[in-house]
């Protein structure tokens, strides 16, 4: 029979010792080797399974398999998969394929969102002394206009239906959340929190908004899963206006439409400002939007992207002089 040599890959990013029933069974049957000591490997010592440290030398492993009557041997990869020394050993056995057979076993695996936590580790990496210098001076007021730019960058990437340029637009966003919630994590008085506490209240939020796939709730259509949001949304908020809540940072037409909006939900009649100045007349024009399904900070956005587009036709139209 030829023996086999377990490549034993575990995800870094989970807690060592957590391991699939099939792994457990593999490191308790066979000799465990790898490269260094790792949390993994004090794990399984700790529950009684021996692991030796070997140079991550093809032959040296080979050596524990040949002349033996083992079945098998594991070789435990470290937290990052021992690629190169997996590399070479592969291909030493396709030169001679009656030494061992190579088994691939995942002890475990990154569970969805994994990458986010190298992200948090990197960014704590960052913002801790001895990291970078411009993110450790930063404060929540100074990055607040990077947020902004990042969003919009975003927004731009979805208009222009670029989907390769919306994933990293989106990685400059995250890093924004992360950033904000790394400093946050320094606030005095008790006052700190992180970034846990900011997934954590997201979760809360999801759940309890979403009664319909939580907890059973009946509704008939997306109307009424959007009336539920408000509602409970209202009650968690205990505002005194229909107008508590909205950014007010947010660009000016989108802005009026925001409120015009909150004040039709609430069933309020609320007469428009009469006047002739020009925010009047372009709040009545946003309102005139909303009546007929119109979005008017998209509207202006189109016309004037059509309008810039006039602008370079007429610039390479325009006959330059000979310098």
């Amino acid at each position: 029979m030829t023996a086999r040599i377990v490549l034993l890959v575990t995800s870094p990013r989970l807690p060592a010792g957590l391991l699939t029933a099939a792994a457990w069974d593999v490191v308790r049957a066979y000799p465990v080797f790898a490269a260094a000591e790792s949390e993994q490997a004090a794990v399984l010592r700790q529950s009684g399974v021996p692991v030796t440290v070997i140079d991550p030398d093809p032959e040296r492993l080979l050596a524990e398999v040949s002349g033996t009557d083992r079945e098998a041997v594991v070789w435990l990869a470290g937290p990052a998969g021992d690629q190169d020394f997996a590399r070479s050993l592969g291909l030493r056995l396709t030169r001679s394929p009656d030494l061992a057979e190579l088994e691939l076993m995942y002890g475990s695996w990154d569970p969805p969102g994994a990458r986010l936590l190298d992200a948090v580790a990197v960014m704590d990496r960052l913002a801790s002394p001895g990291g970078d210098p411009w993110k450790r001076a930063q404060n929540h007021r100074t990055l607040a206009p990077y947020l902004l730019e990042e969003a919009y960058e975003a927004y731009d990437a979805i208009e222009a239906e670029d989907m390769a340029a919306l994933r990293e637009e989106l990685g400059d966003v995250l890093l924004q959340i992360v950033l904000h919630a790394r400093l946050a994590e320094e606030l005095p008085d008790g006052a700190a929190w992180g970034i846990d506490d900011v997934a954590g209240g997201l979760v809360e939020k999801m759940v309890r908004r979403n009664p319909h796939v939580f907890a059973g709730a009946e509704v008939a259509d997306i109307e009424e899963i959007t009336d539920n949001w408000e509602r409970i949304k209202k009650a968690e908020k205990s505002r005194d206006s229909v107008l508590d809540g909205i950014a007010l940072s947010q660009p000016a037409l989108a802005l009026a439409a925001k409120i015009l909006q909150r004040v039709e939900r609430a069933g309020l009649d609320v007469p428009l400002p009469v006047g002739d100045d020009l925010g009047t007349a372009l709040l009545r024009l946003v309102a005139e939007a909303r009546a007929a399904g119109a979005d008017a900070e998209a509207e202006v956005r189109r016309a004037t992207l059509d309008y810039a587009e006039e602008v370079r036709s007429a610039e390479r139209r325009t006959v330059r002089p000979a310098e």
